[in-house]
């Protein structure tokens, strides 16, 4: 009988993440059984390859290899976030053995889609917060993984910006609203800021037609600099905010270093390839049986500090060499 019959006739895709337990993954494979692995991502390909080439390098540290014995269905919203509830049917439609996804915007239209096929967590927001999980050390479901979202990640952030552009107090603070996880990120943020003597103005934005009004909105309440909070729709935009950002003579500090490559002067955040490595982890215990309830959810161990000096001296600013000293990449 072959393995797709077999599913179908023990239930469908309820049970078909069991499977691989029955005999362990050296007998699934013996048995020529090839497991099925789901990636979703709300960005492009391009915006991905980096950390999805680091979550392959992780399956095959463990003996799992795309092509030979595992297979890797890749689905890309590119920037369009209305299309991840049919990119996740696709996949449950493939009866995939699990699905990856990469944060919080297309982990949420995924655990709502399927309560039976494992899904791990690359690098999502809070996942507490946003009710993906029970807890970090229980959580429960078919969700795990891990989460990018460290103590007081956003209060580094915010003294960082101080310590790069020190007469900088009043921040233009960009987010998107219908990001959860930018909700609870503009909360937590007000105490810190108060702390560091610094002023948040709230730039809300929801499409990238809107980031030239936010930034003259910017301009006209007399903002000094510019943080920017993780969201789908921001990375997708990265290259034209880092642009504004410049042009408009804001410093700015981000959660990804490709803002910086793109032109943004500073970022600081978890090693987002060293958290997809990582979720390779999670993915060979459940292809072996573990259920996904078990496995508590990990947060990030390894963060990144990125500074653009060529972006630093068009704004006229000189980087503290401590500051240097301590960056994981320096753009000249």
């Amino acid at each position: 009988m072959r393995r797709r019959e077999f599913i179908t006739l023990l239930g469908g895709a309820a049970v078909a993440w069991r499977l691989p337990s029955r005999a362990g993954a050296q007998g699934a494979r013996a048995a020529g059984l090839v497991p099925v692995i789901g990636l979703l991502s709300p960005f492009s390909s391009a915006d991905t390859e980096q950390w999805h080439q680091a979550f392959r390098q992780g399956l095959r540290s463990l003996g799992w290899v795309e092509g030979t014995n595992v297979r890797l269905e890749y689905r890309f919203a590119d920037g369009q976030q209305e299309r991840l509830p049919g990119l996740v049917a696709e996949l449950i439609a493939l009866k995939v053995d699990v699905i990856v996804v990469t944060v919080t915007t297309d982990a949420i239209p995924a655990a709502k889609a399927t309560k039976t096929i494992p899904i791990v967590m690359a690098s999502t927001g809070d996942p507490v917060g946003t009710g993906l999980i029970s807890s970090l050390a229980r959580p429960g479901g078919n969700v795990t993984g891990l989460t990018q979202v460290a103590t007081d990640l956003a209060a580094k952030r915010l003294e960082l910006l101080k310590e790069i552009a020190p007469g900088h107090s009043r921040v233009a603070v960009l987010w998107d609203p219908q990001d959860p996880v930018a909700q609870l990120s503009w909360q937590e943020i007000q105490l810190p800021a108060r702390q560091l003597g610094m002023e948040l103005h709230s730039l809300e934005v929801r499409s990238g037609d809107l980031f030239d009004a936010a930034f003259a909105r910017a301009i006209k309440a007399d903002d000094s600099a510019v943080m920017v909070m993780p969201a789908a729709e921001v990375v997708v935009h990265r290259k034209q905010i880092s642009d504004l950002a410049l042009a408009n003579r804001l410093p700015s500090i981000f959660f990804l270093p490709e803002f910086v490559q793109s032109g943004g002067l500073m970022s600081y955040g978890p090693d987002r390839s060293d958290l997809f490595r990582r979720a390779a982890a999670y993915v060979d215990k459940i292809l072996k049986g573990a259920s996904p309830s078990d496995l508590p959810v990990e947060q990030p161990t390894k963060f990144q500090l990125v500074i653009n000096l060529k972006t630093a001296r068009a704004l006229g600013l000189v980087v503290p060499p401590t500051l240097i000293t301590r960056a994981d990449e320096v753009i000249e």
